[in-house]
């Protein structure tokens, strides 16, 4: 604009002093300076609005672009939140169909050695009504329990007529109970016994013992579901201060062992 105003002020004394065509001239260079000014000036303010509005797109896109990291970051910590609750209830549910199985399964095993049990204690009723056998349960297994008293003779092996009458009736029925393993276990008091053959209760109750489960076998009884033992006076069923409990105390003990598909782990409570 300083140029224009100068040119403007001087055209006067030009055209006073110099020819028409320097004059011209002059004017020509004052209107191409005027015509340069407003086009550098349109481009710069071109330039300026282009960079305006880059900047606005910049801006724009700058927040965009933090909404959108904002609002991944919201979906993903949900994402995952879900994802581990997910796993957290299918895991807790997978564990309760388990438990519940195994509970079913233990029901059905207690239900089946309880229908064994009521059937073998109606088979064996006569025998328990005669005072020569008494069915029991011991840490959840039958237990028939046969005194010595009606076995043996003080201190000795050899089983009485009586005795042997009795067994045979129980090999009838034990003959029949297909699958099932029996352990055979002899029990004294602790009067102790000290002889060459018997050097202690242990070795008698054991002699005991085995000797049932031969008498057992005789009478058809397969060998390979039986096993003899011998506990001596420790494991008593009665006090030994008195008669009576050490004639508890003096027995043969058949256990029924439990087959595999009753061997059920209940799970624990929780």
């Amino acid at each position: 604009m300083k140029l224009s105003f100068a040119l403007v002020l001087a055209l006067p004394v030009l055209s006073a002093c110099v020819s028409s065509g320097t004059y011209d001239a002059a004017v020509k260079d004052a209107d191409d300076a005027r015509t340069e000014l407003r086009r550098v000036q349109a481009a710069d303010l071109a330039k300026a609005q282009s960079l305006q509005a880059l900047q606005r797109k910049v801006d724009e896109a700058t927040a965009e672009s933090a909404n959108l990291r904002a609002e991944l970051a919201k979906l993903g910590t949900n994402a995952d939140a879900l994802l581990s609750e997910k796993g957290t209830l299918a895991s807790a549910l997978n564990e309760s169909r388990a438990r519940l199985e195994e509970l079913r399964r233990a029901q059905a095993a207690a239900e089946m050695r309880a229908r064994v049990y009521r059937d073998l204690a109606l088979r064996l009723k006569k025998m328990v009504d005669a005072g020569d056998l008494a069915i029991v349960l011991r840490d959840g297994r039958m237990v028939l329990q046969l005194a010595n008293d009606v076995l043996f003779e003080s201190g000795q092996i050899d089983i009485k007529a009586r005795g042997q009458a009795a067994l045979k009736q129980l090999a009838v029925v034990l003959r029949s109970l297909e699958g099932r393993h029996f352990q055979v276990a002899g029990h004294t008091d602790n009067v102790p016994i000290e002889t060459a053959r018997f050097p202690s209760n242990w070795e008698l109750s054991t002699a005991r013992g085995v000797q049932v489960v031969r008498f057992l076998v005789a009478q058809g009884v397969p060998t390979a579901v039986l096993a003899a033992a011998g506990y001596g006076e420790f494991d008593p069923v009665g006090p030994n201060d008195n008669p009576k409990g050490r004639e508890r105390n003096r027995r043969i003990e058949i256990t029924l062992q439990p087959n595999v598909d009753e061997m059920v782990a209940v799970p624990d409570a929780r």
